[in-house]
Parts: structure tokens; C-alpha cells; sequence
């Protein structure tokens, strides 16, 4: 009985963006990399076979390039009383960018960074230090505020080339 408490109280404090072990489809995903700009970085996001999603490519300098992205639109989520988000991830000791919106048509992010270690990571970033940022300037802005979200992505582009894996499990927002 305890258990299903706890589980329940869980819950409550939990909500899923995405979950890539329960579905086989990545519906509302989409890469962005810098060939937008002439660059000649490239990427590859789907599901492997143990059900995560793997974030796997090559970052080019060449063009002024230097970044891959993939991006995840969705309906307004609330996100009133939720302090952080929790990304469950394995990665190569890169560095990595984590990014939201208000609103998808917004030029500007909030964005965090994160360091893999080779293993297994549950990530947790306040979203009270995501600070608003465009085309790597931080802009004079409050840092997130809280509300509604509408898209979040992860970007690589630490400024040489490399290639890059990070395969995750799932996203999620979660109050204390």
C-alpha cells in the first residue's frame, strides 16, 4: 500500500514531455543543423533498438557551420508549480544544450547546458536559470519565468568538429 503511495505521490509531481520507451514513432520531432546557414553539419534522430532516441551525427566547422539540433513541438503545457527539468540520458562526455520556448514562434530560447559522462544521467535543471538566449547572445531578459511551454530541443555545437551520441530515455518536468 505504502508503495502505491509513493507512486501515486510521484505522479502528482511529474509531468512527461516525452517518453521515447512507449512509443515507436517520433511525432512532433523534427532536426534543424546549420545547413539552414550554409553549414555542413548533419544528424540522425530515431528510435534504437533497446526503445530510446538516439541523437547521433557529425559537427562540421566548414561554412561557418558548428551545430545540430532536434526540436519538439507540442500543444501549450502548463508549467505553473514545476521547478525543473529532468532529462534521463547516456551520452559521449560531450557537452550538451538544452532548450525551451513560451511559444514556438518566438525567436529567442531559454537554454541550459549539460555535460555527458559515458553513462546513464538523470539530468535536473532548475527552469528558473534557463536564460533567454539567440544565435549564442544572451539577451537582456528575466531568466524563465514559468507559464506555458511549446517546444523544447537539444543542441550540440561546442565550437569544433566531433562527432556526437546521445541517446535518451525520456523528458520531463517535476516539481520539488
Amino acid at each position: 500500500m505504502l508503495l502505491l503511495i509513493v507512486i501515486a505521490f510521484l505522479q502528482m509531481n511529474t509531468m512527461v514531455l516525452y517518453d521515447f520507451t512507449t512509443t515507436t514513432a517520433l511525432d512532433g520531432w523534427y532536426r534543424v543543423n546549420d545547413d539552414v546557414m550554409g553549414g555542413r553539419s548533419t544528424c540522425s534522430f530515431k528510435i534504437n533498438e533497446e526503445g530510446n532516441a538516439l541523437f547521433t551525427g557529425q559537427i562540421s566547422l566548414e561554412n561557418n557551420g558548428g551545430f545540430s539540433s532536434v526540436h519538439y513541438r507540442f500543444s501549450p503545457l502548463e508549467t505553473t508549480g514545476y521547478q525543473f527539468l529532468m532529462l534521463r540520458v547516456k551520452g559521449d562526455g560531450k557537452r550538451y544544450q538544452v532548450r525551451i520556448k513560451n511559444r514556438a514562434g518566438d525567436y529567442y530560447s531559454y537554454i541550459a547546458y549539460f555535460t555527458t559522462t559515458g553513462e546513464w544521467q538523470d539530468i535536473r535543471i532548475p527552469l528558473k536559470d534557463m536564460y533567454p538566449s539567440f544565435r549564442g547572445r544572451t539577451l537582456d531578459m528575466p531568466n524563465f519565468e514559468g507559464g506555458k511551454i511549446e517546444e523544447f530541443a537539444l543542441l550540440i555545437g561546442n565550437k569544433k568538429e566531433e562527432a556526437f551520441r546521445l541517446t535518451i530515455d525520456k523528458i520531463e518536468l517535476l516539481k520539488e
